[in-house]
């Protein structure tokens, strides 16, 4: 009987293999990538310094990544995130620095901002049917101009210690064991729970309606994967410092953001939109307002980056933001969004965005030039989009 089942499990799983190749070839990617350069680099990478270090490199990606996949999912583009994020830091600095404001007044006035920014822009691209390429193409020069503007072409900082805490502060451990964060271990131990949890609740849920494809090895064995990568970092982190707070807000972001878009209705809508937007306007959905408000979430995300990268530099500079636009868009195409719209998940960019920083610091440590860094990453974002749409002809 079990050698009929397994005959029968065989086909289910190769097709439901062939079916998700791109989640499943996207995380052996990243493992892959991670194993390789913890071999050539010595050991570094997960050095748990190392490992704190490219967190708070690329947690202001990251959090970009999250509001440019539903720019993408839409199918728009804003070429204009690096400019406001470092836009919102210049103005950030003259606040703090030299008007003498408290931290939490403006971080909250400059979220407001980008957050208007991005509205300004989505009025433009929603309701006058401008291309997004080229709204965000002119929002990138001018906020690249306004920040040289604010900051007079030089840098402005130091800032008030609270604000550092933004990027470089740790969770402080209440357990008070010396040279080990027992409250890093534990927080993560109840993330992986929760996780695992909400998986074989929502496995049990598929099961009752039958509407459950993974086979069961798949399934276990992602789950023991990822409880075995979050408790392993949990441990790497609770070893040095404890948890970053960026960490901590950068998670909550995803979060939230797998949430709207896997949960709600806003998240279908855009979906929807990408797929085919007259159907969609058709269908009801008033795709004016839902392009304005997508391009408002971008904007406080870029906001948000800026307040984290200046945190993190401690001062703001002219050219602050410079190039972060074509990783953050790097890392969503990477990260299985598709060029024409309608495709994309959020833990697609996320993984994507971490592809990049890991080529980054593996490299860097490596004494990789900057120049092959580049060349290197530009091949990998062209395979990646040259596999997205050869298995979409091929379906």
């Amino acid at each position: 009987m079990s050698d009929v089942t397994t005959a029968q499990d065989r086909p289910d799983m190769v097709r439901f293999i062939k079916a998700n190749i791109r989640d499943y070839a996207l995380l052996l990617s990243l493992l892959a990538i991670m194993i390789f350069f913890q071999f050539t680099t010595g050991g570094t990478l997960f050095k748990p310094v190392n490992m704190t270090n490219l967190i708070l490199q690329n947690s202001y990606i990251v959090i970009m990544a999250l509001g440019m996949l539903l720019i993408i999912v839409a199918g728009h583009i804003d070429l204009s995130v690096g400019s406001v994020s470092g836009f919102v830091g210049a103005v950030a600095a003259v606040m703090m620095v030299n008007w003498k404001l408290d931290p939490l007044t403006t971080s909250v006035a400059c979220l407001a901002l980008g957050a208007v920014i991005g509205g300004a822009q989505g009025y433009f691209v929603a309701y006058y049917k401008i291309p997004a390429f080229i709204v965000t193409l002119a929002g990138m020069l001018v906020f690249k101009g306004l920040a040289l503007t604010v900051l007079g072409g030089a840098s402005v900082g130091p800032f008030p210690p609270s604000f550092q805490l933004l990027s470089s502060g740790f969770i402080p451990d209440v357990f008070g064991i010396s040279g080990f964060n027992l409250l890093a271990l534990v927080i993560g131990a109840i993330v992986t729970g929760v996780i695992v949890f909400f998986n074989f609740k929502e496995r049990r849920n598929q099961q009752e309606h039958g509407l459950a494809e993974e086979p069961d090895v798949i399934f276990y064995g992602r789950n023991l994967l990822v409880a075995v990568a979050f408790l392993g970092f949990a441990i790497l982190m609770a070893s040095y410092k404890g948890l970053p707070n960026v960490l901590v807000v950068m998670f909550a972001l995803i979060a939230l953001f797998v949430f709207i878009t896997t949960r709600t209705t806003f998240g279908r809508r855009v979906y929807a939109m990408g797929g085919n937007e007259k159907a969609a306007k058709l269908s009801g959905i008033d795709t004016e307002r839902m392009t304005f408000m997508i391009f408002v979430i971008m904007g406080a995300l870029a906001a948000l980056a800026g307040l984290i990268f200046a945190a993190r530099l401690n001062v703001a500079t002219p050219k602050a933001g410079l190039g972060f636009e074509l990783e953050v868009i790097a890392a969503c195409f990477i990260g299985g969004a598709a060029v024409t719209g309608g495709v994309g998940k959020i833990i697609g960019a996320v993984i994507g965005a971490f592809i990049i920083g890991v080529m980054n610091n593996g490299m860097s440590i490596l004494g990789v030039g900057i120049d092959w860094q580049q060349v290197i990453k530009g091949a990998v974002l062209m395979l990646a989009v040259f596999l997205d749409v050869y298995y979409k002809n091929k379906g």
